[in-house]
Protein backbone atom coordinates (compact mmCIF):
# COMPACT_ATOMS: atom_id res chain seq x y z
CA UNK A 1 0.00 0.00 0.00
CA UNK A 2 1.44 3.34 -0.96
CA UNK A 3 -0.34 6.22 1.53
CA UNK A 4 -0.86 9.67 0.63
CA UNK A 5 -1.53 11.87 3.68
CA UNK A 6 -3.78 14.79 2.43
CA UNK A 7 -2.91 17.06 5.50
CA UNK A 8 0.55 18.60 6.64
CA UNK A 9 -0.40 18.57 10.46
CA UNK A 10 2.05 17.10 11.93
CA UNK A 11 -0.51 15.85 14.43
CA UNK A 12 -1.88 13.59 11.72
CA UNK A 13 1.41 12.04 10.98
CA UNK A 14 2.29 11.20 14.42
CA UNK A 15 -1.15 9.34 15.39
CA UNK A 16 -0.68 7.18 12.06
CA UNK A 17 2.92 6.35 14.00
CA UNK A 18 0.96 4.99 16.42
CA UNK A 19 -0.78 2.55 13.86
CA UNK A 20 2.98 1.83 12.50
CA UNK A 21 1.75 3.57 9.50
CA UNK A 22 4.70 5.97 7.74
CA UNK A 23 2.99 7.78 4.69
CA UNK A 24 4.27 7.52 1.15
CA UNK A 25 3.88 11.18 0.75
CA UNK A 26 2.43 13.83 2.14
CA UNK A 27 0.49 16.38 0.04
CA UNK A 28 -1.81 19.47 1.15
CA UNK A 29 -4.84 19.80 -0.35
CA UNK A 30 -6.01 23.21 -1.31
CA UNK A 31 -9.94 23.70 -0.55
CA UNK A 32 -12.24 26.74 0.78
CA UNK A 33 -13.12 25.54 4.19
CA UNK A 34 -16.13 27.83 4.30
CA UNK A 35 -19.38 26.15 5.68
CA UNK A 36 -22.00 26.29 3.64
CA UNK A 37 -25.30 28.38 4.81
CA UNK A 38 -27.29 26.10 7.17
CA UNK A 39 -24.62 23.61 7.10
CA UNK A 40 -24.31 21.58 10.71
CA UNK A 41 -21.29 20.71 11.62
CA UNK A 42 -21.09 17.05 11.16
CA UNK A 43 -21.98 17.23 7.57
CA UNK A 44 -19.64 20.32 7.14
CA UNK A 45 -16.87 18.02 8.46
CA UNK A 46 -17.63 14.99 6.64
CA UNK A 47 -17.97 16.98 3.11
CA UNK A 48 -14.24 18.59 3.84
CA UNK A 49 -12.76 15.28 4.59
CA UNK A 50 -13.98 14.41 1.68
CA UNK A 51 -13.15 17.28 -0.53
CA UNK A 52 -9.60 16.77 0.87
CA UNK A 53 -8.89 13.36 0.08
CA UNK A 54 -10.02 13.98 -3.46
CA UNK A 55 -8.37 17.58 -3.56
CA UNK A 56 -4.98 15.87 -3.87
CA UNK A 57 -3.57 13.80 -6.81
CA UNK A 58 -3.51 9.88 -6.48
CA UNK A 59 -1.30 8.11 -8.69
CA UNK A 60 -2.30 4.26 -9.53
CA UNK A 61 -1.74 2.12 -6.50
CA UNK A 62 -2.52 4.87 -3.91
CA UNK A 63 -4.66 5.22 -1.15
CA UNK A 64 -4.80 8.95 -0.33
CA UNK A 65 -6.30 9.33 3.38
CA UNK A 66 -7.86 13.02 4.46
CA UNK A 67 -9.45 14.34 7.77
CA UNK A 68 -11.05 17.41 9.31
CA UNK A 69 -11.70 18.36 12.57
CA UNK A 70 -14.12 21.03 13.95
CA UNK A 71 -15.70 21.72 17.21
CA UNK A 72 -19.64 22.16 17.64
CA UNK A 73 -21.37 23.87 20.34
CA UNK A 74 -24.81 23.39 19.68
CA UNK A 75 -25.30 24.11 15.74
CA UNK A 76 -22.29 26.78 16.16
CA UNK A 77 -19.25 25.50 13.96
CA UNK A 78 -16.39 26.84 15.45
CA UNK A 79 -13.04 26.45 13.38
CA UNK A 80 -9.18 27.50 13.96
CA UNK A 81 -8.66 29.92 15.98
CA UNK A 82 -6.70 32.89 13.49
CA UNK A 83 -6.10 35.11 16.17
CA UNK A 84 -5.90 36.38 19.90
CA UNK A 85 -8.97 37.61 19.78
CA UNK A 86 -10.67 34.88 17.90
CA UNK A 87 -9.16 32.17 20.57
CA UNK A 88 -10.32 34.05 23.73
CA UNK A 89 -13.94 34.33 22.20
CA UNK A 90 -13.93 30.35 21.85
CA UNK A 91 -12.19 29.74 24.95
CA UNK A 92 -14.89 31.97 26.98
CA UNK A 93 -17.74 30.17 24.96
CA UNK A 94 -16.47 26.65 25.90
CA UNK A 95 -15.54 27.60 29.41
CA UNK A 96 -17.94 25.36 31.80
CA UNK A 97 -19.54 23.70 28.88
CA UNK A 98 -20.25 20.62 26.95
CA UNK A 99 -19.20 20.75 23.36
CA UNK A 100 -19.07 17.92 20.37
CA UNK A 101 -15.59 17.36 18.75
CA UNK A 102 -16.42 15.98 15.08
CA UNK A 103 -13.62 14.61 13.35
CA UNK A 104 -14.61 13.13 9.96
CA UNK A 105 -11.91 10.68 8.01
CA UNK A 106 -12.22 9.64 4.34
CA UNK A 107 -9.93 7.68 2.68
CA UNK A 108 -9.85 7.07 -1.04
CA UNK A 109 -8.97 3.75 -2.40
CA UNK A 110 -7.04 2.73 -5.45
CA UNK A 111 -10.00 2.87 -7.65
CA UNK A 112 -10.82 6.38 -6.77
CA UNK A 113 -14.22 5.21 -4.17
CA UNK A 114 -14.36 7.51 -1.09
CA UNK A 115 -15.37 5.68 2.27
CA UNK A 116 -16.20 7.98 5.43
CA UNK A 117 -16.16 7.56 9.08
CA UNK A 118 -17.14 10.33 11.76
CA UNK A 119 -15.97 10.50 15.15
CA UNK A 120 -18.12 12.29 17.74
CA UNK A 121 -16.57 13.27 21.32
CA UNK A 122 -17.79 14.65 24.08
CA UNK A 123 -15.56 17.66 25.91
CA UNK A 124 -16.48 19.22 28.54
CA UNK A 125 -14.10 22.41 29.85
CA UNK A 126 -14.14 23.58 33.02
CA UNK A 127 -15.47 27.45 34.04
CA UNK A 128 -12.58 29.19 32.45
CA UNK A 129 -10.91 32.31 34.50
CA UNK A 130 -9.80 35.34 33.12
CA UNK A 131 -6.43 34.64 33.77
CA UNK A 132 -6.52 31.25 32.86
CA UNK A 133 -7.86 32.47 29.53
CA UNK A 134 -4.81 35.01 29.30
CA UNK A 135 -2.39 32.79 30.09
CA UNK A 136 -3.44 30.03 27.41
CA UNK A 137 -3.70 32.63 24.92
CA UNK A 138 -0.21 34.02 25.88
CA UNK A 139 0.79 30.29 24.99
CA UNK A 140 -0.03 30.96 21.26
CA UNK A 141 -0.80 26.53 21.55
CA UNK A 142 -4.29 26.86 20.40
CA UNK A 143 -3.62 29.49 17.36
CA UNK A 144 -4.87 27.60 13.92
CA UNK A 145 -6.64 24.76 16.15
CA UNK A 146 -10.13 24.05 15.76
CA UNK A 147 -12.01 25.69 18.76
CA UNK A 148 -8.68 27.59 19.82
CA UNK A 149 -7.37 24.53 21.58
CA UNK A 150 -4.90 21.93 21.63
CA UNK A 151 -6.34 18.83 23.82
CA UNK A 152 -2.18 17.15 23.66
CA UNK A 153 -0.75 20.27 24.98
CA UNK A 154 -1.68 22.04 28.30
CA UNK A 155 -5.63 22.56 27.02
CA UNK A 156 -5.67 19.18 28.21
CA UNK A 157 -5.79 20.77 32.12
CA UNK A 158 -9.28 22.12 31.16
CA UNK A 159 -11.28 19.29 30.45
CA UNK A 160 -13.00 17.76 33.11
CA UNK A 161 -14.91 15.37 31.33
CA UNK A 162 -14.48 13.11 27.82
CA UNK A 163 -16.16 10.70 26.20
CA UNK A 164 -15.31 9.31 22.24
CA UNK A 165 -11.87 9.10 20.93
CA UNK A 166 -9.05 11.07 22.42
CA UNK A 167 -6.80 10.82 19.45
CA UNK A 168 -10.15 12.06 17.40
CA UNK A 169 -9.97 15.15 19.53
CA UNK A 170 -6.17 15.68 18.23
CA UNK A 171 -7.32 15.36 14.83
CA UNK A 172 -7.05 12.00 13.53
CA UNK A 173 -9.51 9.04 15.49
CA UNK A 174 -7.05 6.05 14.86
CA UNK A 175 -9.97 2.91 15.43
CA UNK A 176 -12.02 4.53 12.39
CA UNK A 177 -8.99 5.61 10.63
CA UNK A 178 -7.56 1.92 11.07
CA UNK A 179 -10.91 0.64 9.91
CA UNK A 180 -11.28 2.76 6.56
CA UNK A 181 -7.91 1.68 5.87
CA UNK A 182 -8.48 -1.48 5.88
CA UNK A 183 -11.57 -1.38 4.11
CA UNK A 184 -9.66 0.39 1.29
CA UNK A 185 -7.37 -2.73 1.58
CA UNK A 186 -4.51 -1.67 3.03
CA UNK A 187 -2.86 -4.77 5.00
CA UNK A 188 -2.83 -3.37 9.03
CA UNK A 189 -1.85 -7.15 10.84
Amino acid sequence: MRLVLASTSPRRRDLLARLGIEPARVASPEIDETPLPREVPRAYVLRLAEAKARAVDRAEGEIVLAGDTTIALGRRILGKAEDEAELRRMLALLSGRRHHCLTAVCVVDTTGKARSRLSDTIVAFKPLTATEIDSYVATGEGLGKAGGYAIQGRAEAFVRFLSGSHSGVIGLPLFETRALLIAAGADLG
